[in-house]
């Protein structure tokens, strides 16, 4: 009697103890699936987590993301854990279709075996699921052919995964493994060729998404974040806020509320080691650092006892600031005293040579909740014309930021609608016409040289 309890003891401990790996497993899962931010592209605001639906804006058209979920009909239910890898590494769906690399699979193809498995049995075990489908893509003439994709994937993905660099100290490999692969910081941070493949000879030399911009967050002391130390860097991914530098807006706010607030310090720490090691890459208009520009001054006297002009696109750029942002920044641009309400002054937003970030902070506001915080700066886009704008932005830029930038109405107008157009489209187009065309005379040639006697 007493073996057998104690053989039924034993069990009960080897299935509590594989139980309790198979959930550290699924929280290990959790927490990559939280470095990957894969919430962000996979819901829609205020919608079901994962569940999908998402339009994501993209140079050939709007790409909707798909339920990952694990609704056996409308989501990756019935994905077994390589179709799972080959969806997230590789780009290609259970059903042998290609994603698009809006899908940053050509990140994802870095992570490892394990924290596959770890994602795998994080989304089938403990994400609810939503059984309803998402609208399908449907992108214009040549794109909408998903095999298509196969001839971009021999050109541009390297699917080896992360190999640790044995000449870098633990640390250092771990951060290069979350930059590299999960975080896919590359994905906004890098710029891309004419074929919107990630440069890798300009890693995280900054790009373009949409109507932002993702800065330059090489070494590089004047563009870059060279000047930065570890700290600063460690409290921007952890709050978004670098006091004296940096406020996230746009996209990066919503990468660190939703992703890089939720990583542990270790690996912040990391992924900081990592890019203060990432090859300099300097813009030739950044003669300082874009953060150390700027100084105290008012413009009050211009405008004390001078009637407003009727025509609002006629005001001056300081009768804007009086109007729109003394009262938060302060009459001189010092910000409040405790540094809730920034400065700015030695502020990135205004320092930097592409003044997008700063015509949409002003258009759309600032929204960021990392941290326990809940910052918000209005938006006015529906109260300042794009030449009120272009006018404030290029005051800004003047007192406190980089004086050589001057922003346009026709720029104002080009972010608030979204951005550049791209051509790419009409350009594959076109090719493919011309490939046609090409095609159709080489027949001809041929029937012709066939009926010659």
């Amino acid at each position: 009697m007493n073996r057998t309890l104690t053989s039924f003891a034993a069990l009960m401990l080897v299935a509590l103890n594989a139980n309790a790996g198979d959930d550290a497993q699924i929280q290990r899962g959790k927490y990559l699936s939280t470095a990957g931010d894969c919430v962000a592209c996979h819901s829609v605001p205020g919608g079901r987590p994962f569940a999908g639906g998402l339009a994501l804006p993209t140079p050939i058209g709007e790409i909707i993301a798909t339920n990952i979920t694990p609704s056996k009909t409308a989501g990756i239910g019935n994905y077994s854990l390589e179709q799972f890898s080959d969806a997230v590494r590789k780009g290609i769906r259970a059903d042998g279709q290609h994603l698009y690399p809006a899908m940053p699979y050509t990140s994802y193809a870095k992570v490892s075996d394990e924290d596959i498995q770890a994602m795998y049995a994080y989304f089938i075990n403990a994400v609810e699921p939503v059984d309803t489908s998402t609208q399908a893509t449907a992108l214009p003439f040549p794109f909408n052919i998903r095999l298509s994709m196969a001839g971009w994937n021999l050109l541009f993905l390297d699917s080896k995964p992360f190999v640790a660099d044995a000449g870098r100290d633990a640390q250092w490999n771990r951060g290069a493994y979350l930059v590299q692969g999960l975080t896919h910081c590359g994905t906004c941070h890098t710029p891309r060729n004419l074929l919107m493949a990630e440069m890798p000879s300009r890693e995280l030399a900054g790009g373009d998404v949409g109507p932002w911009h993702a800065p330059n967050i090489t070494s590089d002391r004047n563009s870059g974040i060279g000047g930065w130390d570890n700290a600063e860097l460690v409290a921007y991914l952890k709050t978004g806020e670098a006091q004296g530098k940096a406020q996230a807006a746009g996209p990066m706010a919503e990468a660190v509320d939703h992703s890089l607030q939720h990583l542990s310090d270790s690996d912040l720490q990391a992924i900081a080691v990592y890019l203060k090691s990432v090859p300099a890459w300097q813009e030739a208009a950044d003669s300082k650092p874009v953060y150390a520009l700027g100084q105290k001054t008012d413009e009050l006297d211009s405008i004390r006892g001078v009637a407003l002009p009727e025509d609002g696109d006629k005001m001056t750029g300081a009768q804007l600031y009086d109007a729109y942002c003394s009262t938060c920044h302060q009459a001189q641009g010092q910000g409040s005293f405790d540094g809730g309400l920034p400065s700015l002054l030695h502020n990135t937003a205004v320092g930097r040579s592409h003044p997008n970030n700063l015509v949409m902070a002003i258009l759309d506001g600032v929204k960021r909740g990392a941290d326990g915080q809940d910052i918000r700066m209005q938006g006015f886009a529906n109260t300042l014309s794009d030449q009120q704008v272009a006018t404030l932005a290029t005051y800004l830029t003047g007192h406190y930021g980089n004086p050589q930038v001057n922003v346009s109405s026709a720029q104002v107008k080009e972010l608030r609608a979204g951005g550049p157009t791209s051509h790419l489209a009409a350009l594959a187009q076109g090719a493919i016409g011309a490939g046609v065309v090409v095609l159709i005379l080489l027949g001809l040639w041929w029937v012709r040289r066939k009926r010659q006697p």
